[in-house]
């Protein structure tokens, strides 16, 4: 387990405590553009699919920062002598995953075009 105050790859975690409040104002910001973007899109599936779990991931990223001060991550993988990837949880892996089907989404948009 490891308690990350900054953003992703631990960016920023070493500052005074401003960036809690950074963070929390981006992902609430994102939240807020992205209810946008679902209303006015609603009808593309997998575009609101990876709008979804973009949102989910950053909510549960905030609420952390709110409740602790702090991300929790908990995923920590070791590849023996090929190195240590940096920890992450189930909220960065859903933004992950939202930002990889959006990429896909808007490759499949422009060959069809």
């Amino acid at each position: 387990m490891a308690y990350n105050r900054g953003a992703a790859f631990s960016f920023l975690t070493h500052e005074s405590g401003w960036q809690r409040y950074l963070f929390t104002a981006i992902a609430v910001a994102a939240v807020i553009f992205i209810l946008y973007l679902l209303r006015r899109h609603s009808g593309q599936r997998l575009f609101c699919w990876a709008l979804a779990l973009i949102m989910g991931g950053a909510i549960g990223n905030v609420v952390d920062r709110i409740a602790y001060g702090h991300v929790i991550d908990f995923l920590d993988f070791h590849f023996g002598s090929l190195g240590h990837f940096p920890a992450f949880n189930l909220a960065d892996s859903a933004i992950t995953l939202g930002a990889v089907l959006f990429i896909f989404d808007e490759l499949r948009r422009v060959n069809r075009h």
